[in-house]
């Protein structure tokens, strides 16, 4: 069968982040969450026979705040997949938890439900630092709840922390990330802070004191020396994990395989065709099409974002990979990263190519001169 990747997004937060560009909106009332959940489960239903001849191998909870659902509007859910879709026995299921809305009972369900890989919020180990950013926990709040997920048997938990973020410091940042190790997470991802327009950070930056660039490459670099000295080697840009933890389900999307997203703002990539559902959230509690989106990428396209997210993996560009998917070789490619090898941007690996530590943090600069994307 052909594998398949599930996402789910869940926009509901108890209150949004001064950061936060996403789709994602503080709940009206618990009967709005309700109606989402019966809109999302007839979404998901209705790709039913199309998927036929597909298994999945990954679910993704995410948001949003997946865990302002109840358990029983989770089993809800996943009783809808399970009805529609071909599971894999193995089939990594994640949700994204903020510390405030994780409970041990809720983590205990899910557990039950079919969860095996939480994805829990920390951003920074300091309170100033929690406060710039809009965040209404603290470090203890994130320890208890990592604790509680642990103790009702989550083997594979990842945190997410965030560098560049007001007050920080390179110092304080370091402080964050060994505050972490001895909760042994088996994955970590760590995202440089970007100011989205329109979003309150950003209105507000001119009176926050923000570290300097090179203080803010400074801390991605020491987060990959440190890291990959504590075991969490890094495997894409961003994403740190011990052998055998890497996130299944990001991995497709950086491998460009299929998958579906169901819910507003969720977007796929299926039978060949990309499509996504507008953020109109009315409109989906309504029961209507809110599919916005949607068309059939070219081939071109297709290698120029294979490049692109390939160049995300610390593996980087495979000749042999990439001459098997587009059936000719990437030399076009390669031709262009020549320059970068030189200045040591971009290594030479035994399989093709791949950034340097100091790469990633140029790689859009890099990608922008090598992948033309048409107009």
């Amino acid at each position: 069968m052909k594998p398949l990747g599930i996402y789910l997004h869940i926009p509901f937060c108890r209150s949004k982040c001064l950061y936060c560009d996403f789709c994602s909106l503080p709940a009206r009332s618990a009967e709005t969450i309700d109606i989402y959940v019966t809109a999302l489960c007839r979404e998901i239903a209705g790709k039913k026979e199309p998927c036929a001849e597909h298994s999945v191998q990954t679910i993704y909870f995410g948001g949003g705040t997946p865990t302002l659902l109840s358990a029983r509007q989770l089993e809800k859910i996943m009783e809808t997949i399970r009805n529609s879709f071909s599971l894999e026995a193995d089939c990594e299921i994640s949700a994204e938890c903020n510390p405030k809305t994780g409970s041990k009972e809720l983590f205990s369900a899910m557990r039950s439900i079919g969860f095996n890989r939480l994805s829990i919020g920390l951003q920074s180990a300091h309170e100033n630092e929690l406060r710039a950013l809009g965040r209404t926990h603290d470090f203890n709040g994130f320890v208890k709840t990592w604790n509680e997920a642990r103790e009702v048997g989550f083997e594979n938990l990842n945190a997410d922390v965030m560098f560049g973020i007001p007050y920080q410091t390179e110092r304080s940042f370091a402080e964050t990330l060994k505050k972490l190790i001895p909760l042994s997470p088996e994955h970590l991802s760590a995202y440089a802070l970007t100011l989205e327009e329109g979003t309150p950070l950003c209105r507000l930056a001119e009176k926050l004191p923000f570290p300097s660039e090179e203080e803010t490459a400074n801390m991605y670099l020491q987060t990959v020396d440190f890291l990959n000295e504590n075991g969490l080697k890094q495997y894409e840009i961003s994403n740190f994990a011990r052998r055998g933890y890497q996130s299944r389900h990001n991995r497709k999307y950086w491998d460009m395989e299929e998958y579906l997203g169901f819910g507003v703002a969720a977007y796929s990539d299926f039978g060949g065709e990309r499509f996504g559902n507008s953020r109109d959230l009315d409109a989906y509690l309504r029961g209507e099409e809110i599919c916005e989106e949607r068309g059939i990428p070219s081939e071109k396209e297709r290698e120029n974002e294979y490049v692109m997210l390939q160049m995300r993996l610390a593996e980087g560009l495979k000749k042999k990979a990439f001459a098997k998917r587009f059936e000719h070789s990437a030399d076009v490619f390669f031709a262009k990263l020549q320059p970068w090898i030189e200045k040591g941007y971009v290594k030479v690996t035994a399989e093709g190519a791949a950034f340097t530590p100091k790469g990633f943090l140029i790689s859009n600069t890099v990608l922008s001169e090598i992948v033309e994307f048409e107009k």
